[in-house]
């Protein structure tokens, strides 16, 4: 599924997308810790900015959007903006 969607400039896809899914673990699993939890927080929002190309990619392909109406992928985005202000509100905490 998220071989799909992944930009045709990025070499390399299902590499990315195992080590993706590899730092999505660990860094859910660092910010449990008080030690690791700021570096985990601007891990998890550098990882949210790079998958806004895939987004903005799902946006401009038929075949990567996978049927999703164009108005929840346009939302997406914003979302997603949302999400690393969350993210980095752990900072803090």
């Amino acid at each position: 599924m998220y071989m799909r969607i992944m930009p045709l400039y990025l070499p390399n896809h299902k590499l990315l997308v195992y080590i993706s899914g590899i730092a999505e673990i660990l860094l859910g699993i660092g910010i449990c810790f008080e030690a690791t939890r700021k570096l985990s927080v601007f891990g998890i929002i550098l990882m949210l900015a790079a998958f806004l190309s895939v987004h903005f990619y799902m946006l401009s392909s038929e075949k990567a959007s996978a049927g999703i109406p164009k108005w929840i992928l346009i939302l997406r985005i914003p979302l997603q903006f949302f999400l690393m202000y969350w993210a980095y509100y752990y900072v803090n905490i």
